[in-house]
């Protein structure tokens, strides 16, 4: 019984320990959350305005003209560290589809990285597609080490993303993403990754990114600025390429840029409820452990009183 009480509390001071450190990283991965939350707000301004303008040069059928646009040579892209707007806009039959995936590059984040690599799972084989024409590009370690597991092509990976990403992290990135459409990598993107509404739930989205047209921009803004009377005739000053080539660059950082940033929002939302819900469990195996220690002692009590009153009366 000596042995059971001290295996009882041995398990009680280690579950303890447990406690405190899930107990901590709940309240760092809810700092981290607050302070991405209040990034993500600012950052919303800026997103929604790079927006509408795009959705009124759709509007203005700017975005229409892919089809005759000849993307720079390999070597000129390899030369300067500039994003090729126009070649965004370049549409060609798709027989490779390219997949951005985001997830987390560590675990202890609940059903975070589950729910995204389930549903890309999903979205591949509702497309009828095979491993040789899905290609991807995967953002955090997770996701690139479950694909290429499994037989994916994975040419670019994104590793190490700060708790709290900064914009100009996302140029390269951007700028492989679009190089690789340019090369015929794949003839078409999507972004996939886990949005965030609440601290207690988060939602999939896969959004299309290239080809960008007046498809994927978002119709119903189109249909909003419809209602409100705006025009679709513009002058452009210096001329129409001009300005796309610096918009469409911008466009695309901004939407991989929030995409990570949305998805990031929600991982250390996961996280926090992953933690609260471990500190949670050991509070309650605490307990059932303390309740089985005092019974076990009590029985150990029990039984010396037992013994010594035996004792006792035998020498009487």
């Amino acid at each position: 019984m000596g042995a059971s009480l001290q295996e009882i509390k041995r398990r009680i001071s280690s579950t303890k320990k447990t406690e405190q450190i899930t107990g901590a990283m709940q309240m760092v991965s809810t700092a981290k959350l607050s302070q991405i939350q209040r990034h993500t707000t600012s950052y919303q301004v800026y997103a929604n305005k790079i927006r509408s303008v795009i959705t009124h040069l759709a509007k203005s059928h700017l975005l229409d003209g892919g089809a005759s646009i000849t993307p720079r040579s390999k070597e000129a892209r390899e030369n300067d560290d500039q994003i090729d707007g126009l070649s965004m806009l370049v549409k060609r039959p798709v027989k490779c589809t390219g997949i951005v995936v985001i997830t987390s590059d560590r675990g202890l984040v609940g059903s975070y990285n589950s729910n995204v690599i389930k549903q890309t799972l999903e979205l591949i084989s509702g497309g009828n597609h095979s491993t040789e024409d899905i290609v991807i590009i995967a953002v955090g370690g997770t996701g690139a080490d479950f694909f290429k597991k499994r037989g994916y092509k994975v040419p670019f990976e994104f590793r190490g993303v700060k708790d709290i990403p900064k914009f100009r992290e996302t140029h390269q990135l951007v700028k492989k993403i679009i190089d690789m459409y340019d090369d015929e990598t794949y003839d078409e993107l999507f972004v996939c990754y886990n949005h965030f509404v609440n601290s207690l739930t988060s939602e999939f989205r896969a959004e299309p990114m290239l080809p960008i047209s007046a498809m994927n921009v978002g119709n119903d803004d189109l249909t909003e600025d419809n209602e409100q009377g705006f025009s679709a005739e513009y002058e452009m000053e210096p001329s129409e390429d001009a300005i796309l080539e610096v918009v469409l660059p911008q466009y695309a950082e901004s939407l991989i840029y929030g995409a990570i940033l949305d998805a990031k929002t929600s991982e250390h939302g996961s996280s926090s409820m992953a933690m609260k819900s471990a500190t949670d469990n050991a509070k309650d195996i605490i307990s059932s452990l303390e309740l089985q220690y005092n019974r076990a002692r009590q029985s150990a009590i029990t039984t010396e009183i037992t013994e010594i009153t035996g004792a006792q009366a035998a020498l009487d």
